[in-house]
């Protein structure tokens, strides 16, 4: 009876093809659909457009730092598809191993617990964290600043006609929706949890009364303990336990007095919802994006342009405005090399996800109830289009 099931479940979730990991050398990089340049950016790279389970996206990336410190993927299979953005911070160690571990975790608690759902995407995230700090512990030693190194982490998944985000830190996700006469309307999924906003610098400081120290002003940012902005992460293990304090020889990293608990979480923030009729498209980006643009001015640009190419489009319109606001053209910004970009912007990564409803519909309505098993059973990295964002 078994067998059967697993072959009728099989058929239902077969991938509709593979994609290797994407790196600048295998990318479309056209840069003359809105750009007056004789020339491209080195640092951006994208793919125009390819397919998921229920129609299509677009991605892009833009490197500022020495070492890119995002990472990204699109994984899809033939009725789910899963998004996710890891924007690091004092290396790429935290955010690639989120990359490689995280949607791992996701269809392995998926199979045994038999089920997709916010519980499930939780113990993903938790087990991702207890992974990476397992690694901290193991190569501390050699390599001390591995405490001090971590990851925002942003991740959606469509399952049967219903959207989860889970979120941790500033990257954010944001919803295009159709409203009346045609009017395009942003609608944000996720918190941001950074000290700059009012609400996350009370919440830190009713979770921690005994701190007057917990969130401070610093070169004109607020920031916990006066080091970081985001409030939960993957990693940062020296705000998280004692035994990765790092000793003043780190003073950037260095706490006056060791931490009786943890400074930073890696809670995640996670809502769900059915996906309706008046749901286009979907905004996943890191916080590089969202410095030079507001939610609105993102859901326009994808409802006005065409779907090709859209992602670098929306990366490209924050480089002008992020070159603009210190007076240079685009044009002179792309001449300067990676690290010294770090100065006018973030890394930055987009991946937009349209939703094509008659595909959404007729997966939901054909697919038989023992494909939610199969899933469960059949569904991991090997069986699942890859799309990797470095």
């Amino acid at each position: 009876m078994f067998s059967w099931l697993a072959r009728i479940a099989m058929a239902c979730w077969r991938p509709v093809s593979r994609y290797a990991r994407m790196s600048k050398d295998d990318s479309v990089n056209n840069d003359d659909d809105d750009d007056d340049s004789s020339f491209g950016d080195s640092l951006l790279w994208s793919k125009d457009l390819e397919k998921h389970s229920y129609g299509e996206f677009s991605f892009a990336v833009v490197q500022a730092n020495e070492i890119i410190e995002d990472h990204s993927q699109v994984e899809t299979g033939r009725d789910a598809t899963f998004v996710g953005v890891y924007d690091g911070h004092g290396g790429p160690d935290a955010s690639r191993f989120i990359c490689d571990h995280l949607f791992k975790n996701l269809t392995r608690l998926a199979r045994e617990r038999g089920a997709i759902s916010e519980e499930i995407i939780r113990s993903a995230f938790s087990a991702t964290e207890d992974g990476f700090l397992t690694l901290v512990r193991r190569t501390c030693g050699l390599k001390p600043l591995i405490a001090a190194i971590g990851s925002c982490c942003l991740v959606g998944v469509i399952w049967r006609g219903t959207l989860f985000v889970a979120n941790l830190g500033d990257s954010r996700a944001v919803i295009g929706c159709l409203g009346r006469s045609n009017k395009i309307i942003a609608e944000q999924l996720t918190k941001d949890h950074n000290a700059c906003l009012e609400e996350v610098r009370q919440e830190l400081k009713s979770l921690h009364p005994e701190d007057s120290h917990i969130v401070v002003m610093k070169h004109g940012v607020w920031r916990i303990k006066g080091i970081i902005q985001v409030s939960r992460s993957i990693g940062d293990a020296y705000l998280k336990r004692p035994e990765f304090s790092l000793d003043p020889s780190f003073p950037r990293f260095h706490l006056p007095e060791p931490i009786r608990r943890p400074v930073l979480t890696s809670e995640p923030s996670i809502c769900s919802r059915d996906l309706r009729p008046s749901d286009k498209f979907l905004i996943f980006a890191s916080d590089g994006l969202w410095e030079h643009m507001t939610n609105q001015e993102a859901v326009e640009i994808v409802h006005n342009y065409p779907r090709a190419g859209i992602a670098r489009r929306l990366v490209k319109t924050a480089l002008k405005e992020a070159a603009r606001k210190r007076e240079m053209r685009y044009d002179d910004l792309k001449r300067i090399d990676k690290g010294s970009r770090r100065f006018f912007h973030d890394d930055i990564t987009v991946v937009v996800i349209f939703i094509d409803h008659e595909l959404l519909s007729k997966s939901v309505s054909v697919v038989p109830e023992v494909s939610i098993r199969g899933f469960i059973d059949t569904v991991g990295p090997s069986n699942f289009n890859i799309l990797h964002g470095i």
